[in-house]
């Protein structure tokens, strides 16, 4: 609590290194994957920017997922990459470095640094699996993923939530995993991940969104490197990249989500986006309304698409660079009850341990009745009462 105000943040990270994973691999998998220490890669940098010092912890590293991410970085002006062009870590936009630990195996270490901030719940996104190409590989490792986050959530799983990693290469896994842990109180969602080029609407998905409604579980979408849409697009600029591909895979996701019928198929579905930004939100609802018509090739839908936006069954979390006066314009227009808190927490983007400290102030733009469901309300109704 901040201010005597509860806090819910929306998004958080989590990234256990192969050493903290290690203990929650099957055997089944190590027998499957007998070279998998030397599938190793050193981790030198946190997730904020940390210089690590040896011995390192690594990261299992199967080079199978592939993005813009991956390519030789070009600086804007300049005709091509340099031949010895390397990618820097970004620029850590806080005062001073989470814990350590907080987002691998500690998670008392990330209790401390929540209350510092003055938060009460994290939501903390996590991505299953390795991006193995093997589906009985990779789901062996998204299960050992979601054993290891029962036990990091344990501590306190009135304040540490997150979720289930689902995806296509195996329906029948993730429905499976949806069963086992769906009643665990710190299991408030699905996050599907999907290779490139694989539509969120594809109806072989379904049986997933069937077993998310039936245990009330919200379906998140957030971006992720090795799959940003227009990856191949974006001139080989980490600049563009990084700026147009989050806000662009949340708009073609939603559009997706909401476009194939699924919030009409399932009526207890509840969809949200995570670290995309907001302020796109009315002008991409209107204009898919108008492009429903005028284009068609979308399901039969029962509601106008910006109806389904403002019904209460969908979210955004926020990004604080788009600030106070973003905020307020967007909840005039579509409502109070979108808008979610985010810090990004442990990532370098996060303002640690100033985030909460720095969106609080945004009252004198929005109002307190649309602060405080933005901080806490809001979030409750999309992931649930802690």
């Amino acid at each position: 609590m901040r201010n005597g105000m509860k806090i819910f943040d929306t998004d958080t990270h989590v990234g256990p290194s192969a050493e903290t994973l290690r203990p929650h691999l099957s055997q089944k998998l190590l027998k499957l994957v007998p070279d998998i220490d030397s599938r190793l890669r050193e981790v030198k940098i946190g997730w904020a920017g940390e210089t690590y010092q040896p011995p390192y912890r690594h990261r299992f590293n199967f080079a199978d997922r592939q993005g813009w991410s991956k390519n030789k970085p070009r600086r804007l002006g300049d005709a091509g990459p340099n031949e010895n062009a390397e990618r820097h870590f970004q620029h850590f936009m806080g005062v001073s470095f989470p814990s350590y630990g907080g987002a691998d195996e500690d998670s008392a270490a990330r209790l401390r640094d929540m209350d510092t901030e003055g938060v009460d719940v994290h939501f903390i996104v996590s991505v299953g699996g390795v991006g193995h190409s093997d589906p009985e590989i990779e789901m062996e490792f998204i299960r050992a993923q979601h054993r290891y986050l029962h036990e990091f959530c344990g501590r306190d799983t009135r304040r540490l939530k997150s979720c289930l990693s689902v995806g296509p290469m195996s329906i029948a896994g993730s429905v499976e995993e949806i069963n086992r842990w769906g009643k665990e109180p710190w299991v408030v969602a699905v996050h599907p991940s999907l290779p490139l080029d694989y539509p969120l609407d594809h109806p072989d998905l379904h049986p997933i969104w069937e077993a998310a409604q039936k245990h009330n579980l919200a379906v998140i979408h957030h971006s992720l490197a090795w799959g940003y849409p227009g990856y191949r697009d974006m001139w080989g600029n980490p600049f563009i990249g990084r700026s147009g591909s989050h806000p662009w895979a949340a708009m073609r996701a939603m559009a997706a989500f909401i476009g194939g019928g699924l919030m009409d198929r399932y009526p207890g579905l509840r969809y949200g986006v995570l670290e995309s930004g907001f302020g796109w939100l009315p002008f991409w609802a209107n204009r898919l309304d108008d492009q429903a018509i005028y284009v068609g090739y979308v399901a039969e839908l029962k509601h106008k698409i910006s109806d389904y936006v403002t019904g209460g069954r969908f979210f955004a979390s926020i990004e604080q660079h788009e600030g106070p006066l973003m905020a307020k314009h967007v909840t005039e227009l579509l409502g109070d009850h979108i808008l979610m808190f985010g810090s990004d927490y442990p990532h370098a983007e996060s303002r640690f341990p100033e985030s909460v400290d720095r969106v609080l102030p945004w009252q004198s733009a929005m109002g307190e009745a649309a602060m405080k469901k933005m901080m806490w309300d809001n979030p409750v109704r999309f992931f649930g009462e802690p």
